[in-house]
């Protein structure tokens, strides 16, 4: 019985160092691992231990990084333990193999979206339109597949995000607020869609997940079990599922936490199977 493992990177698996929440005393802060650099400054981190437990989880499951990011910003990111085989960019956009994009997802992919929702280049301009100068830092395309705004969440307006929502619903988008950005996605473009796709080609029986944001709630959903931290734009709305596990931990400790929680989950599935070969085995000699 082989295992998927989908979690979603940054403020799930790695963080900036805004989002580390380190409110011990420095004394007792945890040693960190930089897992990324950007120009040629260190950007991301997890702890030594998560980088530890995340490192033997690569090995015993099929582990995939799964992520709103581009491929190019994926890859300034160096995991601990063996490359996985599958990562997942763009929110479902991008199908990563052995670290290429995969042609005929690609090509799935924008067949979904010309089907499904209102062009790219009328919610840009949409977008253009109403963000105002005071707050706006940056206006990006990722992939050609979705857009976002980088502010200053601090002077962002209270409503703008709801009512951003409300004018994107009806077209087939989705929006989310993450940090200092403003996603705007289309519906048909999902991590668990492409999750889905990987369990196929590996004939995995179970999938594990981790998230943390309104773009991670299809691929908690769709997974067996899954986990958020303390944190989050789920957090904040008390988001909730069955097969659902919070974390107490916020912060890096979050991250920690949930690595652990992914690997004991993995190993005892894969306990339980080992064992399962072991009875046919054994009944098959007697």
């Amino acid at each position: 019985m082989s295992v998927l493992v989908a979690s979603d990177l940054d403020r799930t698996l790695i963080y900036s160092a805004a989002a580390l929440g380190l409110e011990m005393p420095d004394a007792e802060a945890p040693r960190l691992l930089c897992v990324e650099t950007y120009e040629g400054k260190p950007l991301s981190y997890l702890t030594e231990t998560a980088a530890g437990l995340l490192a033997e989880l690569v090995r015993t499951s099929v582990f995939v990084p799964t992520t709103t990011r581009t491929v190019e910003q994926y890859r300034r990111i160096r995991l601990p333990g063996p490359a996985p085989r599958f990562a997942i960019c763009a929110n479902g956009g991008q199908l990563l193999v052995n670290g290429e994009p995969d042609a005929d997802w690609q090509q799935r992919v924008r067949g979904a979206l010309d089907d499904g929702c209102a062009p790219l280049e009328e919610v840009r301009a949409h977008l253009s339109a109403t963000a105002d100068p005071a707050w706006l830092l940056k206006e990006r395309v990722a992939e050609e597949l979705f857009a976002y705004l980088v502010v200053r969440r601090e002077l962002l307006p209270e409503g703008y995000v709801k009512e951003l929502t409300q004018w994107a619903d009806p077209r087939g988008w989705t929006v989310s607020l993450q940090g200092r950005k403003i996603y705007a996605v289309p519906k048909p473009l999902t991590k668990s869609a492409a999750v889905a796709e990987i369990k196929s080609r590996t004939g995995a029986d179970e999938v594990l997940a981790a998230g943390d944001s309104l773009l991670d709630t299809d691929l908690l959903l769709a997974a067996d079990r899954a986990w958020r931290p303390g944190h989050g734009e789920l957090a904040d709305i008390g988001w909730s599922a069955p097969q659902l596990t919070v974390v107490e931990e916020k912060g890096v400790a979050a991250g920690e936490a949930i690595v652990r929680a992914l690997g004991t989950r993995s190993s005892v599935t894969w306990a339980r199977a080992r064992s399962q070969i072991i009875r046919a085995v054994s009944r098959g000699r007697d």
